[in-house]
Formats: structure tokens, C-alpha cells, sequence
């Protein structure tokens, strides 16, 4: 499975994203004229080489009319002030979220991709509404730090297209640490915008680093782009890219880095949480009941196993696998259904297999299903028990006799 890993380690940008993207390409300087051919009005892209403690990277310069967005003193990317100079109602040359949604409207590339760099930028503009408290109708954006957030997530969009990966996955993310200077004031790292995006995404501090290491267009390119937030799967990797922020730090590698390659189609891992809770005032028809209704609220998976309890009481541990998602669905069914008073719960890391199904055909040229799981070497093939039940029954032979030898 093509893989695309972003280590957020030392944080996230926009234009280290792309730049990283860009170093995957196989003619990064061929991409950069494509996106200059995308049709944003005023922007230049160009490529450089540098380095940030002696690693070697890209740095995608972007300009608007000729002037680029400054750095500040804490930001890791050029578009560090973004965020920061947008919520200002009466001043000159500002676009409203509307401009900047024509303006993505009207770019040459795939309506797929179009379509990925006005979600970022909605995420974007809906984070700013809520952190200044106004509608997003209301915010306007300075237009030097519009356009480059734009040519950023264009970039970013385009880019990731082009490489064409199955899935996204990144690091959590490096916010930083210390304080940053906002148009109303000193805030805490992260920014407001940048803390709003971020949520649900795994995230850490970095007092150490005294500086902003995540910038609101970085969270939104991540939010939009990655499937899924965690240590970096098993894979080939094929090619790596390292993305330069706008300045140096002082013994800090202000990179991103980015890997392309090949995962093994079970190498995905996802977080479930585990709960658990113990039962010894029910019936079994009553905790057959239960399970019944906690695997409707979502759960992935109910099962009981027999305990003695307290005072020798014969009872049961109901034990439930949900998604992070469902959680407090699962949650509320198991304490609406099940007499227990407190549950607990363990997040962990499941690893799966690829599932597919499958036909076989029968001796009389009927069919059954038949689950196919693969994955770390590994072919399983299991028939649809009730399928094969089924058929059977029909034909009135033995469930061992119905079942496919193929």
C-alpha cells in the first residue's frame, strides 16, 4: 500500500509541508512551474536549497505581488503571521472567506483537488470565526497572509495529488512552547486558531523550544490530509523529503520530513478503547440484553467472562471494544443497560488485517460468501457461516458437508 509518513516532530507548516512534498516529486523544479500555471493571482513559487542544522532541505518561497510573509520571531514557516493579522475589519486590502473561495474556484487543477484546498481553507477561516468570536461571513483576511495561506494549501493539495499514496499518516504534532505575539496581544503557544484545529489531533508541548512550532495553516493541511495520527507503520520507504520553515532556530532542525513508500496492507494500526466493568446482580438474560444494545450504540466488539466476585458471588466482566469516536455512545449503553456503577477503560493500539469478501461456488452453481483476511503473511479464508447454514439446511445435508472446499 503507497504510504505517505509526515514526521511533525519538529512541527508543521504550510510551506514546510509542501516543500517536503515537493522533494518527493520526481522533478521538483518541473512542479514548481506547475504551480506557478495554477492561476493564483499575484503568487510566485519558488524553490530553494538550504539547510537547518545541517541537513540539507527545500524551502518553497512563496510571494504575493512581489512581497512575502514575514517570518516573525517565532513562527517556523513563512506564513507564521496568518493567523495573527487576519481579524482586522477596516483596513485595506482584505478578502472576505467568499473572495478566497472564488479565487480557489478559478485555479486549474482537478476539481477533486479544488475541492481539498477550499476544505482547508474553510477548516482555516471557521477556526479564526471561533477565535475571535465573530461569524465567519465577518472575518476578512489581510491579503498578503490570504494569498499565501491559499498558495500553501494549493500547493499542499496539489502536491499530496500528485503523489497519489493510499493513505496519510503523521506524527503527532510538535506545537511548541512559550509565547507568541497576536494583533490583540501575547498568547500562549499554541495560537488560538492553531488549538482549535488541532482538536482531535495528538499533539505535544515543547517548552524547550520557546517558540511556535505549529501554525494554523499547518493544522489545517494536517486535519484535512492525514487519515490517521500515530507512530510511523511499517513500510519500504522509496524516497524522503525534508521541508524548510522560513528561519533558523537556534539548535532546533526546523524541517519537516516527509516518506513515501510502501506499507504492508495491514500495517495500520488504529486506537480502541477497551472497557471493562464487573456484573454479579443480572440475569443471563438480562446481560444477553445488554450486549445486545452496546453493540447497537457502536461497540466493535461485547463479550462476558464468568468471575467470582466479592462474598463469592458468581458474576461476570462485560469487556467492550469501541473506537475512540464512539465513545461515549458505548459508554452511556453500558451504564443504561448493565447495573454496574463504574466502568473502566484502557486505550491501546490494535493491529488488523485487510478484510475483503469473496464468492465461492457450490456444486449446484449457487454461491456463498466467503471472508478473506490477509496480512502479515498471512491468508485466512472463512465461509459466511450463515450462508453455509443456509444451504444446508436447503439441501439437507450436514453443515460440515456444505461447507466449500475451495
Amino acid at each position: 500500500m503507497k504510504t505517505l509518513y509526515l514526521d511533525c516532530s519538529m512541527g508543521a507548516a504550510g510551506d514546510m509541508i509542501s516543500a517536503a512534498l515537493l522533494e518527493l516529486t520526481p522533478d521538483p523544479d518541473a512542479a514548481v512551474a506547475k504551480l506557478n500555471a495554477l492561476g493564483l493571482p499575484g503568487v510566485e513559487f519558488r524553490r530553494e536549497r538550504t539547510s537547518r542544522c545541517g541537513i540539507a532541505a527545500s524551502r518553497l518561497v512563496v510571494t504575493v505581488n512581489g512581497e512575502e510573509e514575514p517570518h516573525g520571531e517565532h513562527g517556523p514557516g513563512h506564513e507564521h503571521h496568518h493567523e495573527h493579522r487576519h481579524a482586522h475589519h477596516h483596513e485595506h486590502h482584505h478578502r472576505s472567506l467568499e473572495d478566497m473561495l472564488r479565487i480557489v474556484d478559478s485555479l486549474a487543477i482537478p476539481e477533486k483537488t479544488k475541492s481539498d484546498v477550499a476544505a482547508v481553507y474553510r477548516l482555516l477561516a471557521g477556526a479564526e470565526s471561533r477565535a475571535h468570536g465573530r461569524p465567519v461571513g465577518e472575518v476578512h483576511f489581510h491579503e498578503v497572509g490570504a494569498m499565501d495561506a491559499v498558495a500553501d494549501i494549493s500547493a499542499a493539495c496539489w502536491l499530496a495529488a500528485a503523489l497519489a499514496s493510499d493513505k496519510v499518516v503523521a506524527s503527532p504534532v510538535n506545537v511548541g512552547g512559550g509565547t507568541v505575539h497576536c494583533a490583540h496581544g501575547t498568547m500562549p503557544v499554541p495560537a488560538p486558531a492553531t488549538a482549535l484545529l488541532l482538536e482531535g489531533i495528538p499533539a505535544h508541548g515543547d517548552e524547550e523550544a520557546a517558540c511556535e512550532l505549529c501554525t494554523p495553516t499547518g493544522a489545517a493541511i494536517l486535519k484535512h490530509l492525514v487519515g490517521r495520527f500515530g507512530p510511523m507503520p511499517t513500510m519500504r520507504a522509496d524516497k524522503v523529503g525534508f521541508g524548510a520553515g522560513g528561519r533558523e532556530i537556534e539548535g532546533r532542525a526546523n524541517i519537516l520530513r516527509a516518506t513515501l513508500g510502501e506499507s504492508a496492507a495491514d500495517a495500520a494500526a488504529d486506537e480502541v478503547c477497551e472497557l471493562r466493568c464487573n456484573i454479579d446482580d443480572m440475569t443471563g438474560e438480562e446481560i444477553a440484553f445488554a450486549c445486545e444494545r452496546i453493540f447497537a450504540a457502536g461497540a466493535l466488539d461485547v463479550l462476558t467472562v464468568p468471575a467470582t466476585m466479592k462474598k463469592g458471588r458468581p458474576g461476570v466482566v462485560l469487556e467492550v471494544l469501541c473506537a475512540n469516536e464512539r465513545h461515549d455512545e458505548v459508554v452511556a449503553a453500558i451504564f443504561r443497560h448493565t447495573s454496574t456503577i463504574g466502568v473502566r477503560e484502557h486505550i491501546c493500539r490494535r493491529m488488523t488485517m485487510t478484510r475483503r469478501t469473496e464468492t465461492a461456488a457450490m456444486p449446484d452453481g449457487s454461491t456463498v460468501r466467503v471472508k478473506v483476511s490477509e496480512g502479515f503473511g498471512v491468508t485466512r479464508r472463512k465461509p459466511e457461516h450463515d450462508d453455509v447454514a443456509a444451504y444446508a439446511l436447503s439441501r439437507g445435508i450436514s453443515l460440515s458437508d456444505a461447507r466449500p472446499t475451495a
